[in-house]
């Protein structure tokens, strides 16, 4: 497959050579702006031509690392030692930040997970990861992207012995995290569904989750607070949980039904809908019940309301069936028969509370501290999030709770440290990328073959390896054009950008997720797009704007251009063989902004880059 031409005049001469590029480039559309547009217009064009051109000329002089991020001193890119460790780091010239306080320690349970799963490591070979590979995980499974130069820059630059669990830490409270979790947990809340004002719903509901997630709102809140609270959809976004299932103006209360069994019990009670579950101790009777939580449900001009006076009414068929053909004249159709069901729920009777409308019951019910499915179900999609695999899969079809007694699943330990510390997730994530397990190398020596790729995935003995999402892959890609972070701080046209490529990529790329979220691999028309498509081209050509562009100009040799364009891409320093090769394939290109291009590339297609590992 052939890269995508580069611009190779973008980086001849360096910055000054950019700079004529950029303000001839503007020139020309102003002159087209100013023979398109009235003669009482033209009179504020020249002061937005200097303001315009001033910010080009300020954005384009600004070394990519220049400024307190990156260390003292205007030389920026040219003054961070460049090695194939990460100890060439420059050390930091003040304190490093701080962590955020999680408020109580998770020493003890990170322990009792790694103690339960040392019986499933007794192969040989198993390796922790790099720090910098800790990181990349970490960042594409908590935050749904990859860091940038600038973020690997100060972590390089941190000095402290516990700098990979503090950066987490950090990473944990950041908006991006709580916004890549609101977007993973929504699509099991409220769906995927498209349409102008399910999408907008939707939206408005995975926003209000990302604030409760960054705020830290015990996760039991926020569950009571989506199934039991009322309002307009506008201004009480949680009951969008609501609003989602509304079709043709009607509440349809057994997507409701199925989206609180699967999602929040990790049960398929919804599979008893028609008939008795075939493969569970769940009937139809017990559905129907759980279904008429909804019931009282009234979806208005106010917003949603409960009318105690409202039940759940199933239709039933005819008491006789009519022979077929032409009902004889002057007759009746006949009444359409209907029972009414009451709500009750399929185990934990005992935790019904005796007051309130159905769905405050039901919520009280869901997150009561002995429905352990509650509990046992969000660890385990918290699991699958963090690992790219649940501990049990389908998510959706979790087994029973086992007995009271000693707890040999990993995941019922880590149930009971999330029901005993208030439903706090983000402790949960904290054990979860605190345990060996994520800290261990992705390869094995059996994982040569199939089989025994299979008994290292069953025994969990390498971190696992999984495809990276559409959104993270966007999302990554956007990030790796960029060697500054972008995030909520970013420049408004910098995040204004990002939002309508994030939105094109996945509209024309589409989604690879399963019917339980977990990524697959992409076809080939994905991947072509990935390849060939417009966004590929804009991404990696070689401009003032663009990472390429500006390592190309301002990195002081072949040699740190590609050191610099593996950080960027995949998070770590080439091997030397990689900068071998590599580096004849800089030195034989035509221009550096060719060559940056081509390399660039050839990153962002590799296996390395689309894969969490």
């Amino acid at each position: 497959m052939i890269p995508p031409r580069g611009v190779a005049a973008g980086c001849r001469g360096g910055v000054g050579y950019k700079l004529l590029v950029a303000v001839g480039f503007m020139m020309t559309r102003l002159l087209t702006v100013w023979r398109s547009i009235g003669r009482s217009a033209r009179a504020a064009l020249p002061a937005l031509a200097l303001v315009v051109i001033a910010t080009l000329l300020a954005a384009a002089a600004r070394s990519p690392l220049a400024g307190p991020s990156f260390g003292p001193g205007p030389q920026g890119l040219r003054s961070v030692p460049v090695a194939d460790s990460p100890a060439a780091a420059p050390a930091s010239t003040g304190p490093a930040p701080a962590a955020p306080d999680t408020g109580v320690p998770v020493g003890a349970a990170v322990a009792a997970f790694d103690e339960i799963l040392a019986a499933r490591w007794r192969e040989a070979g198993i390796d922790p990861a790099d720090e910098l590979t800790v990181l990349r995980r970490a960042w594409l499974s908590l935050a749904g992207t990859i860091p940038s130069v600038e973020e690997i820059r100060r972590f390089e630059a941190d000095r402290t012995a516990d700098r990979v669990d503090r950066w987490i830490a950090m990473l944990l409270a950041d908006r991006r995290a709580a916004d890549h979790l609101a977007r993973r947990l929504a699509r099991s809340l409220v769906g995927d569904a498209e349409g102008q004002f399910i999408v907008f719903r939707r939206d408005r509901f995975t926003d209000w989750l990302a604030g409760r997630l960054e705020a830290n709102e015990p996760f039991d809140r926020v569950v009571t607070a989506m199934l039991a609270h009322g309002g307009l959809w506008t201004e009480a976004p949680e009951v969008n949980f609501i609003t989602q299932a509304m079709s043709d103006d009607r509440l349809d209360a057994n997507v409701l039904t199925a989206r609180v069994s699967r999602a929040l019990l990790g049960q398929r009670i919804d599979c008893a809908q028609c008939h008795d579950h075939p493969f569970a101790p769940f009937t139809q009777a017990q559905y129907e019940g759980l279904a008429a939580c909804f019931g009282q449900v009234r979806v208005t001009g106010l917003g949603v309301e409960d009318d105690p006076a409202r039940v759940l009414s199933i239709d039933l068929p005819p008491a006789v069936e009519e022979p077929m053909g032409e009902a004889p004249a002057g007759s009746r159709p006949m009444a359409p028969r209907t029972r009414k069901v009451p709500p009750r729920v399929p185990f934990g009777a005992e935790w019904w509370p005796a007051q309130g409308t159905h769905r405050q019951n039901l919520a009280t019910w869901i997150v009561d501290p002995r429905n352990r499915r509650f509990h046992r179900a969000l660890v385990n999609r918290c699991v699958a999030i963090v690992f790219g695999r649940a501990w049990h899969e389908p998510v959706d079809d979790l087994p029973d709770p086992p007995a009271a007694g000693a707890v040999t699943d990993p995941l019922d330990l880590l149930a009971d440290d999330f029901r005993d510390h208030g439903c706090d997730l983000r402790r949960l994530l904290s054990i979860l990328v605190g345990t060996r397990l994520f800290h261990l190398s992705s390869g094995h020596p059996l994982r040569e073959d199939e089989a025994g790729n299979d008994a290292v995935d069953g025994a969990w003995a390498a971190f696992p390896i999984t495809p990276v999402g559409p959104d993270a892959m966007i999302s990554s890609l956007v990030q790796a054009t960029s060697l500054r972070t972008i995030d909520r701080d970013s420049h408004l046209v910098t995040r204004t950008i990002r939002f309508f490529r994030e939105v094109d990529f996945l509209r024309e790329y589409g989604r690879t997720d399963d019917a339980n979220g977990r990524p697959q691999p992409a076809t080939i028309p994905q991947t072509l797009v990935r390849m060939n498509g417009r966004l590929a081209r804009e991404l990696v050509e070689a401009n003032p704007f663009t990472a390429t562009g500006r390592i190309a100009g301002l990195a002081r040799d072949d040699r740190a251009r590609c050191d610099l364009a593996f950080l960027a891409m995949l998070t770590r320093y080439p091997t030397t063989e990689e900068r071998t090769a590599l580096g004849d394939l800089l030195a034989a290109a035509p221009s550096r902004g060719q060559g940056m291009e081509d390399l660039c590339w050839v990153l962002m297609n590799s296996v390395e880059f689309r894969w969490n590992h």
